[in-house]
């Protein structure tokens, strides 16, 4: 059942159904969550249940505010009050030190909990209302809402069709980032970029006064954080990166054979084939975040059996979008 979210009586079903222990699909500025009450043991693993999702496979945790931090961390460094500072409520998530007896179903058991304040007002009022509720919930668990691994939704019509009726969706319209929030571990003494986002490296280190480190400077992968698997994020149909040149290779050598390939890039192609699905990707990050998504839905929805990307540029600012490609392309090796 999809809702206006923006109605109050769709706010209130909504609180309702999660301090009854249901879940909902809530919109961020991210991607739509899958989201229950964090501390309701019950109600996570349902969560766990729905998408197909490892339990040890930790979610991050959704707040209203500073306000609700206290209750899930047990400790916040200088840093990481500097980044939520700067960038709350936003498309960043932290990973803290976890209070002990919060939200343990939601973190797969570790010490560490991801916290993140969203600025999508829908998200915004949900999570006032939760936290008003009597007795209060203080945050709200929510993976994206879909099946495990594949493509995140960024319309209340891609949870529903994840779902069915059965999930009351607020519906909030389209996403305006497009893909999930940057995550930075702060739980080792200084900042670690574990997932990029929208939020660029530069950005972080400017903003908390310091390097922010790569994951792949430290030995050690833990703490486990929600969207770092090798393969995700992927399409029905393979995903296979590529340049322009080759690209355009491929399309010429296969010719009027070509059938059901879809293309998505930023330089213009020529396809010989009327078959194929040419979709032109904006030359700026920002953008092509906010589309990517549903752009990759769009091609299974068309039926196509292989979508080739072309590579994003190097630039920092793409750093989110390929991500996002690369682990698409794993899914399918």
């Amino acid at each position: 059942m999809v809702l206006d979210g923006t109605q109050e009586a769709s706010v209130q079903a909504a609180v309702a159904t999660l301090a009854a222990g249901g879940l909902i699909g809530l919109p961020t500025e991210t991607v739509y969550g899958l989201a229950a009450h964090a501390d309701d043991d019950a109600a996570v693993a349902a969560i766990f249940t729905t998408k197909g999702r490892p339990a040890n496979h930790p979610l991050i945790v959704h707040v209203a505010g500073h306000a609700q931090v206290a209750h899930y961390a047990r400790a916040v460094p200088g840093f990481a009050e500097r980044l939520m500072a700067a960038f709350w409520p936003g498309p960043l998530t932290l990973i803290l030190p976890r209070r002990e007896g919060a939200a343990r179903a939601a973190t797969g058991g570790q010490a560490s909990v991801g916290l993140r304040c969203p600025s999508h007002p829908v998200a915004q009022q949900v999570l006032a209302a939760c936290a008003a509720h009597e007795p209060p919930m203080l945050g709200l668990a929510a993976p994206s809402a879909n099946r495990f691994g594949r493509v995140s939704p960024t319309t209340a019509q891609h949870v529903r069709g994840e779902f069915g009726d059965a999930l009351l969706v607020l519906d909030g319209g389209a996403c305006s980032v497009g893909i999930e929030s940057t995550i930075v571990d702060c739980t080792r003494g200084q900042p670690v970029l574990l997932r990029p986002g929208v939020l660029t490296r530069d950005a972080l280190a400017r903003a908390c006064g310091q390097r922010v480190l790569l994951k792949e400077e430290l030995p050690a992968l833990e703490p486990r954080a929600s969207g770092t698997l090798l393969m995700h994020y992927a399409p029905n149909a393979p995903v296979r990166l590529m340049d322009a040149s080759q690209l355009q290779a491929g399309l010429t050598i296969l010719g009027a054979d070509a059938a059901h390939i879809a293309v998505y890039a930023r330089t213009p192609l020529r396809a010989v084939s009327a078959r194929v699905l040419l979709r032109r990707m904006p030359d700026d990050a920002a953008a092509a975040a906010h589309e990517l998504f549903a752009q990759l839905r769009a091609f299974d929805g068309a039926g196509a059996r292989l979508i080739w990307v072309e590579t994003p540029p190097a630039d920092p600012a793409w750093d989110g979008v390929r991500d996002r490609l690369q682990r698409a392309a794993a899914a399918h090796p």
